[in-house]
């Protein structure tokens, strides 16, 4: 199990024909050389072995008829987006099949894709992120720490989680993350979350392996912990909609930039823009 879980660029999956399996470990391994991320591969990984597994039609052979029919039994009772993320697998998979001529003709219909019904809006407006950043002035100094960085560097959480001191040089306002792909990245924050970072790094060790944001067991503030930080500020703050990391980096390039790029634009010497 651990050993598959190491290659999950590589179907092993019993139930589908030797060829089309063979055809499907090569897509497989270049979306690896693509850097996808592991949870995308992953994801396209199970979609297209329970396609293959129950569509026994040769890849060859295969139709949109016969597609058709499998995606209809297949979304039953699923959600649009569901859908919508099947159907781009397939696609994704079945353009590989036509550029290395195991497929002669497309076989996915654009008027198959589902409607998808418009979300909540996911960013914060401006007077809500301002009662927001006012609140977060009254939590314990590493969530106001935490919440300033999210909100000023756009980052993901799980690169909020998995930073160390070393890679954040205050004195810059820089940290470098490590995104999707395992693809390295330059991130900025404003100057009052640099201030609040060294008001809460005075308050405990500082070895630069150390994580940046730490759980009050002294171990690194894992997804979870921020997003049960940035939950109970929500709540505190009345806010209608559920407030999560995702909100504030959604909410960076919709406010938050404004903040951050004339620190950007001075340390580059460029002149601000009035």
């Amino acid at each position: 199990m651990s050993e598959q879980k190491n290659k999950y660029w590589l179907s092993t999956h019993c139930g589908i024909p030797e060829t089309s399996k063979q055809i499907l470990n090569e897509f497989l391994l270049t979306l690896r050389v693509e850097n996808k991320a592991i949870a995308t591969i992953t994801i396209y990984r199970r979609i297209l072995e329970k396609f293959l597994s129950e569509c026994r039609t040769p890849l060859g052979k295969l139709t949109s008829i016969d597609v058709k029919k499998w995606l209809d039994v297949f979304s039953a009772g699923k959600k649009p987006k569901t859908v919508d993320l099947v159907l781009a697998a397939l696609s994704k998979f079945f353009n590989f099949c036509l550029e290395e001529e195991y497929m002669e003709t497309t076989v996915i219909k654009k008027r198959w894709k589902p409607k998808i019904p418009q979300s909540l809006r996911k960013y914060l407006d401006e007077y809500e992120y301002v009662h927001v950043k006012r609140t977060a002035e009254y939590l314990p100094i590493r969530d106001r720490a935490l919440v300033l960085f999210l909100f000023s560097s756009g980052c993901r959480v799980s690169e909020a989680s998995n930073l160390n001191l070393q890679d954040v040089n205050i004195e810059k306002r820089t940290a470098v993350v490590k995104g999707k792909g395992n693809k390295l990245r330059h991130i900025h924050f404003t100057e009052e979350c640099a201030l609040v970072l060294i008001e809460y790094l005075q308050t405990r060790s500082s070895d630069p392996t150390e994580p940046l944001f730490k759980n009050k067991f002294g171990q690194r503030l894992l997804k979870g912990g921020i997003q049960q930080v940035l939950k109970k500020l929500g709540k505190k703050a009345g806010l209608v909609q559920s407030f999560h990391p995702h909100c504030c980096r959604h909410t960076f390039p919709q406010i938050c930039w404004r903040e951050v790029l004339p620190s950007i634009l001075l340390r580059m010497n460029w002149d601000i823009p009035i």
